[in-house]
């Protein structure tokens, strides 16, 4: 099989500016604009409901208002008949009731599918909790990869995964999409996808640094993500055909797992072909640092 022989590395600066810019460009977003977090980690009551005909959203608000229920957010649910209705921290046992006998008002083919409520302190320990989830992933992964391989490895790999989910988080931050567990989940899902394609290449570049003795690092590094390059594609667009179905076709309650997940795929399969391979290169890796030095040989001294 031909190997490819495109000049990733010869790239490296411009992808560095690159990631740069979207990594300050999420930080920015998420400093001043947030996530959306969901009822998960916010507490509070959703009551989902459903319509004979598409309703006018701005007229459902309108009725909520006028029976006193002011700081909702009303938005349709899978299909242009369902909608949900979001109250932060309110709950009766007979919510769901009151909001759909304020909505009968104005339309009496209403029908109530569900009414559910997250209390405000577990919220906030599911976001706690998430947020350390992480952090542990991560520094497990970064004790795994320098005893696997080396800690420059783990450095990269962990910036790497650092990177995908930063800019991950900055993508829902820009949109204004909805945050919740599913979509922790995905997150999470990612930085064991993109650690996998990373470990792959950081294989390849070990065994080629034992193999390819005359030969400059970054020239190495550049045959190696060609040599794993066909495995990473096809990996990859496979991935995201199944992705692109549930995105399309898996209904709402996973609509936000599967494009963070999609997301997670695309900016994960980059960072294995450039970023942690590039900071390798930022860190002066030499064969010196794979290949343990000769132990010394000492002869017993005759008497």
């Amino acid at each position: 099989m031909k190997v490819s022989t495109i000049p990733f590395m010869a790239m490296r600066k411009i992808v560095a500016a690159v990631s740069l810019l979207l990594i300050v460009a999420s930080i920015i977003s998420l400093s001043t604009k947030g996530l959306e977090f969901g009822l998960d980690f916010t507490g509070g009551t959703l009551v989902e409901v459903a319509y004979d005909v598409a309703p006018d959203l701005d007229q459902v608000r309108s009725s909520l208002a006028e029976n006193g229920y002011d700081d909702v957010v009303v938005q349709n649910f899978g299909s242009s008949t369902d909608v949900v209705v979001r109250l932060s921290n309110v709950f009766t046992p007979t919510l769901g009731d009151e909001v759909l006998l304020a909505l009968q008002q104005e339309n009496s083919g209403v029908e109530l599918m569900r009414s559910e409520f997250v209390g405000a302190q577990v919220g906030e320990e599911l976001r706690e909790q998430g947020g350390l989830g992480m952090l542990l992933a991560l520094s497990i992964v970064m004790m795994y990869v320098a005893v696997r391989f080396q800690f420059k490895f783990s450095v990269a790999s962990v910036a790497a995964l650092a990177h995908d989910v930063i800019i991950t988080l900055g993508v829902f931050s820009v949109l204004g999409m909805e945050f919740d567990l599913t979509v922790l989940a995905a997150l999470l899902a990612v930085v064991g996808y993109s650690l996998n394609d990373t470990i792959v290449v950081c294989d390849r570049i070990r065994e080629n640094f034992r193999i390819m003795r005359e030969i400059e690092t970054v020239d190495l590094i550049n045959v190696s993500i060609n040599q794993t390059l066909g495995r990473t594609l096809i990996t990859s667009l496979t991935t995201m055909f199944t992705l692109l179905v549930l995105f399309f076709f898996g209904g709402e309650a996973i609509h936000s797992f599967a494009f963070a997940l999609l997301v997670g795929v695309i900016i994960g399969t980059y960072s294995s072909v450039f970023v942690a391979a590039n900071l390798l290169i930022a860190q002066n890796l030499t064969r010196d640092d794979l290949i343990p030095p000769p132990k010394e040989e000492f002869e017993d001294e005759m008497p």
